[in-house]
């Protein structure tokens, strides 16, 4: 049940999907109230927690890909027209690129500040910096980039989740039951097992 199969997801795919999509969340908010904090202490303590997610978003996404290389990808839900295929597609290849641009620009913009503070991931290690050009204005290029991939992703994540609530309760199919239990296949397997 670890490993996918051509019906359903296994179960480090969607421990990878949810743990990836909740500190996805977090980082959102977090980003959205560090900016906000009047309380200098507070802001730096705020900035080295969302970069040290952003790391972890990074090492989870590679270790993600890794996997779904080595696992076969369920087939399209039948009854999906192809142009719903073709946006879950879109959309899936969106928000994996997000998933290692997004901390990337982050590492850029902490790489590229005149500032030069330090990133201690989790404070348990010191981050080394990109070897990029300091200045204010790389420092800028980085930060508007990195808020936009942000604000895009959030829109197409948001999308994401619609679509798969769409699915479950409107169309009522296993689009969104399939990323939520790996027991399906079970079920479905003793199902079969029973009629036979």
């Amino acid at each position: 049940m670890l490993r996918n199969d051509t019906e359903s997801y296994g179960l480090l795919a969607i421990l990878f999907h949810w743990i990836i999509a909740a500190i996805f969340m977090g980082q959102i908010l977090l980003g959205y109230l560090m900016v906000r904090t009047s309380d200098f202490a507070l802001q730096f303590s705020l900035f080295q927690w969302h970069k040290s997610f952003g790391f972890l978003i990074l090492v989870l996404s590679g270790v993600r890909l890794l996997w779904r290389m080595a696992n076969p990808r369920p087939r399209d839900i039948a009854g999906m027209s192809r142009m719903e295929r073709s946006a879950a597609h879109l959309t899936h290849g969106v928000l994996y690129l997000a998933l290692f641009l997004i901390p990337l620009t982050g590492w850029a913009l902490a790489s590229s500040s005149p500032l030069q503070i330090p990133t201690f991931a989790f404070n348990l290690i010191v981050i080394p910096p990109l070897p990029l050009t300091i200045s204010d204005q790389a420092e800028a290029f980085w930060t508007a980039s990195h808020a936009w991939l942000a604000y895009i992703s959030s829109l197409v994540a948001a999308a994401h989740m619609s679509a798969a609530l769409h699915h479950h309760f409107w169309k009522k199919d296993a689009v969104l039951r399939r990323m939520l239990s790996w027991h399906s296949r079970a079920r479905t397997a003793a199902q079969k097992d029973t009629r036979s």
